[in-house]
């Protein structure tokens, strides 16, 4: 774990965003992964998982506040929480700004309605090539299609771990472009939901947010989150 722990980004947000930015215009292949704890528990059963994460061609990015402090416990210097949302948000701004080509894909077909919605009044800059929600059956059909199109940038909305198994899987299809698995960022950005008040988001604590909104989510919260500080504090 700690090894995986080691190759995710350390730098902080501006600096990955300019990163990011410029891979876009260098026309650089770059699939993101948003490492929270759920992502690198699955490492610890899922070989596919692991072999995505110990790929140097992919960028890691600590998504999630346990993350950082478990590089801190283990003397790894991790800066900030990079948070997927806030990616997902630069994402669609510098494509509105640079007219990049998007592609979306997954979540319910409401909230990409509303993703449409947004882009059409908020990002108009955006080339959208365009659109699925995460039902259709055949997701390996919908990523032909969108290597035909040759985008700049691929949303994909499906959770952790289905949504990166299926980007990394059809990688190669593709030359260049940016490719991130976004969770619920597309209900947010779609007001189909809200996100966390910005005290919450300022003391890191999203996650507690989400538990109060969705009770559900505790159990999936202990499993993951709970579960890994103790393997890390077990591995210390």
């Amino acid at each position: 774990m700690k090894d995986l722990i080691d190759k995710i980004y350390k730098h902080g947000n501006k600096e990955f965003l300019e990163l990011l930015d410029s891979r876009i215009e260098d026309n650089k292949k770059t699939f993101i992964i948003t490492a929270n704890p759920e992502t690198l528990m699955y490492s610890k059963t899922d070989e596919e998982i692991l072999n995505m994460l110990n790929d140097k061609q992919n960028l890691i990015v600590p998504d999630g506040i346990a993350v950082v402090k478990a590089a801190k416990i283990l003397k790894i210097d991790i800066k900030e929480r990079i948070a997927g949302i806030d990616i997902c948000t630069h994402l669609l701004e510098y494509a509105s700004a640079h007219k990049k080509k998007v592609f979306l894909f997954g979540s319910a077909q409401n909230v990409i309605d509303g993703m449409k919605k947004v882009i059409a009044n908020k990002y108009s800059g955006i080339d959208l090539l365009g659109t699925e929600n995460g039902y259709v059956k055949d997701k390996d059909k919908v990523f032909e299609k969108i290597a035909k199109l040759k985008p700049d940038i691929v949303m994909v909305a499906l959770g952790i771990p289905s949504q990166e198994k299926l980007i990394y899987k059809h990688l190669s299809k593709f030359k260049h472009g940016v490719f991130i698995g976004v969770g619920g960022s597309f209900d947010v950005i779609s007001t189909v939901k809200k996100r966390a008040p910005k005290l919450f988001i300022k003391l890191n604590l999203e996650w507690l947010y989400r538990i109060i909104c969705e009770p559900k989510r505790l159990k999936r919260f202990y499993n993951n989150n709970v579960k890994f500080i103790l393997n890390i504090k077990k591995y210390k």
